[in-house]
């Protein structure tokens, strides 16, 4: 039986370029279905706030932020300029060298930043609280939030983030790296957050809930790298792309 060719990936499965469909316009409900993504991005982006939402419940403050994003994220939507609410695909061959519109770039640019933020600060949070015994999580996110997510938002500034370059050309393998993180921080977030819920606070417990964090993000990371989860399979060019 023949077996498909890697392609200098370690990916166990491939998808070629040029066998993918394509397709001309988005459907009215495929954009509707991407809007709630986008409210949840920017939503979520002040992290403190986002803590208060999870330590104390929804209150006035989140209210008006709601609005505005809903407002923000809303016109963004029906003008077309949130990714996957566009009428049509804006990339239609993922190894194509196309510009890659500022909408996208600040939308992909604010989620690295609460991706990368949120998974330092909660793991960071339970190694404090297994050595010293004590949580200091909600200062941790007071002090270190910004500073984290914000160097991430200048370095996709900058074009130095998967998904967030001045070019489209390499989106076949970064939108890997990016749907690979968003897999992995999604899963063992609500994961953690239920820990925190139900077992007793402890050290013996902080570790479990230590280990179980790490061990998700190395798990669903590694199924990531592998191509077994939605969206991370690598893009590679078929026969037509490389002919010339």
């Amino acid at each position: 039986m023949a077996t498909e060719p890697r392609l200098a990936t370690d990916s166990l499965y491939i998808e070629r370029d040029t066998d993918r469909k394509i397709r001309q316009r988005n459907k009215l409900y495929y954009r509707v279905n991407h809007w709630p993504i986008w409210i949840f991005v920017f939503f979520i982006a002040p992290g403190p706030l986002t803590f208060d939402l999870f330590e104390r419940g929804f209150d006035s403050r989140l209210a008006v932020w709601l609005g505005l994003v809903l407002i923000g994220t809303g016109i963004a939507g029906l003008r077309g300029r949130l990714p996957g609410c566009e009428p049509q695909p804006y990339i239609i061959r993922f190894t194509e060298d196309r510009p890659n519109p500022l909408y996208r770039r600040v939308c992909y640019t604010t989620a690295w930043g609460e991706v990368v933020a949120f998974a330092v600060l909660n793991a960071a949070g339970m190694a404090y609280a297994v050595f010293s015994g004590e949580w200091r999580l909600k200062q941790m996110y007071e002090v270190a939030y910004f500073p984290i997510a914000g160097t991430m938002w200048l370095l996709g500034a900058l074009g130095q983030l998967p998904r967030v370059k001045r070019s489209t050309k390499g989106e076949g393998h970064e939108r890997r790296y990016f749907y690979g993180s968003v897999w992995a921080v999604t899963i063992a977030q609500p994961i953690l957050w239920f820990l925190w819920k139900v077992m007793p606070r402890s050290t013996g417990s902080d570790i479990v809930k230590l280990a179980i964090f790490i061990g998700i993000l190395a798990l669903v990371g590694n199924m990531a790298r592998r191509g077994l989860l939605p969206r991370t399979r690598p893009i590679v060019p078929g026969e037509l792309a490389v002919s010339d």
